[in-house]
């Protein structure tokens, strides 16, 4: 029965795209196993090993084939190294990136606050009143914030935000900065790399691999930024959005530190140790 749960119904010809534990001891029971068995005996017996076939879990395979020496790269500097040797005083590390397409609700009817007899009422039906996109760089040790909300995404609105940092001191006097970016279409590949070192040149522009978003640590303040700020959201114009987002990110400045980060290069190796034993990652390998 354990071995049944541990296949995806798919495979044994079963239209479902999860097994329950009454379809597993509907499964059980259709192949002859036993003549009848109850929902609660197969989930008491599922649980004596934790398997929960009820339950999925989204994921993506590492396509990037550097993936491991692009990704040990990002978590060096997390740890103030570089190459095998320790970072200088004046040299930064810097995590960027964009929230796209933040919309500004109005509400049909204004929100209710929270009382004792009713959590806060949030009307459902709103009017749009466009969107726009908040650009913000963190700095991974001095846990520093530089935001700026644009109209679209593109190489010239990151640009300016990149100048917003850049222009002003430690980051304009320092020996190197280090910007940890992804591969979204603002900055992406060598390209980027030569015009920002152009305009910048002690910018070192370092690309996460392709699908590792949850390495950039500007993606945990965009976190953050989604649960305090923008829900629910309920705002009558893109001016009420942005004042809300840059006078949210000064106050977080005001008792932000630098996140705890704990996964290493130890946690890497283990993590495509694990992964090497499934099949797609073979074949992507």
């Amino acid at each position: 029965m354990k071995a049944i749960a541990c296949e995806l119904p798919s495979s044994r010809g079963v239209p479902l795209s999860r097994f329950s534990t009454s379809e597993v001891a509907r499964e059980v029971v259709s192949t002859g196993l036993v003549k009848t068995v109850s929902f609660s005996s197969v989930w008491r017996w599922l649980n004596e090993d934790a398997i929960r076939p009820w339950r999925h879990r989204m994921w993506i395979f590492p396509r990037d084939p550097d993936f491991e020496d692009k990704a040990a790269r990002v978590l060096d500097l997390y740890h103030g190294i570089w190459q095998g040797q320790p970072l200088e005083s004046d040299e930064y590390v810097l995590s960027a990136d964009e929230k796209t397409s933040i919309q500004a609700r109005l509400r049909i009817h204004e929100t209710v606050p929270s009382n004792s007899n009713h959590p806060m009422l949030v009307e459902h039906e709103y009017e749009r009143k466009g969107a726009l996109v908040y650009l913000a760089a963190w700095d991974v040790h001095r846990a520093k914030l530089f935001g700026r909300c644009e109209s679209k995404t593109g190489i010239a609105p990151f640009n300016r935000l990149l100048a917003q940092v850049m222009e002003q001191p430690p980051y304009c006097d320092a020996r190197r900065v280090f910007l940890i970016v992804d591969n979204g279409s603002s900055h992406r590949g060598q390209t980027c790399v030569d015009r920002l070192t152009r305009t910048f040149p002690t910018l070192v522009p370092v690309h996460l691999p392709v699908h590792a978003s949850w390495l950039n640590q500007i993606e945990i303040y965009f976190s953050i930024v989604q649960r305090k700020v923008l829900t629910p959201n309920h705002f009558g114009s893109l001016q009420d959005v942005e004042a809300r987002l840059l006078d949210f990110q000064q106050r977080y400045e005001e008792i932000a530190e630098p996140f705890n980060w704990k996964f290493t290069r130890h946690d890497l190796r283990n993590l495509m140790d694990k992964l090497s034993v499934y099949e797609p990652w073979k074949k992507a390998a």
